[in-house]
Order: structure tokens, then sequence, then C-alpha cells
């Protein structure tokens, strides 16, 4: 795992990256949140487990854009959930919108993850900040 929204998985022996669908993590250097994001993911999917995608397409940079289960449990909400996270609206072809706008919505109520500031830096804007 190289941050809070993708992961590495192997399927039949190939190893291939995996970008989780309609959502934005925080990037690393957004610190202390980046790498709570990316922490937290790692808590939820330990190493060697074995996952479910639910495949939406492939982005860019050839990697899987994909929900991701984990024992039923889809991680890619349970970030959203717990403010790990945030709905990537413009890319959420594909996505239950009102479950993930739900869990947002719930989290930033909550005060959890990045909406504990006052002015929470979205992904993008930091990338675009860069």
């Amino acid at each position: 795992m190289s941050d809070g929204d993708s992961v590495a998985v192997e399927i039949n022996g190939d190893r291939i990256r995996v970008r989780l669908a309609c959502i934005d993590a925080p990037e690393l250097a957004q610190d202390p949140v980046g790498t709570a994001a990316r922490d937290r993911l790692k808590q939820l999917l330990p190493l060697g487990s074995v996952v479910r995608l639910r495949t939406i397409a492939e982005d860019r940079y050839g990697r899987t854009v994909a929900e991701v289960f984990y024992q039923e449990q889809n991680l890619n909400l349970q970030l959203v959930r717990e403010g790990y996270a945030v709905v990537y609206r413009q890319f959420l072809e594909g996505c239950d919108r009102d479950a993930y706008f739900s869990v947002e919505l719930e989290a930033r109520q909550k005060k959890l993850g990045l909406w504990q500031s006052s002015e929470p830096v979205m992904p993008w804007n930091f990338r675009r900040g860069r």
C-alpha cells in the first residue's frame, strides 16, 4: 500500500494495482491525515487478505478501479465512513452515490478523520496546489 486509496492485489499469480473507486484519500504529504488514511487501510486489509473486487473501470495509469471487499465489508465505503477518505465527486460512475454521500455526511457530522479540521483540504485541491 502506498497510500489510502490504492492497493496491490495478486490475481492468478499476477500483481495488479487497484485504485479504490469513488473515493479520494488524503495524500501522504497531507500529514497527519494522509498517513492515518494509509495506516487505516492497512488495518482494514491485512497483508495476504483474500479480497473480492467489483471492477468499475481502468484508469489512465492502467490501474484497475474497483470497490474492494474484505470479509464482505466494502472498504471504500468504510474509509469514507471513518473520515479517512472523501467521495470523489467527479469519479462516481458505477457506484452507489446515495450510500457514499450518506456515510460522508455521517463522518462530517461526527468530525471524524479529515473532518476534524474546520477547513479540511480536499485531496484534489491539495494535488492541484502542489
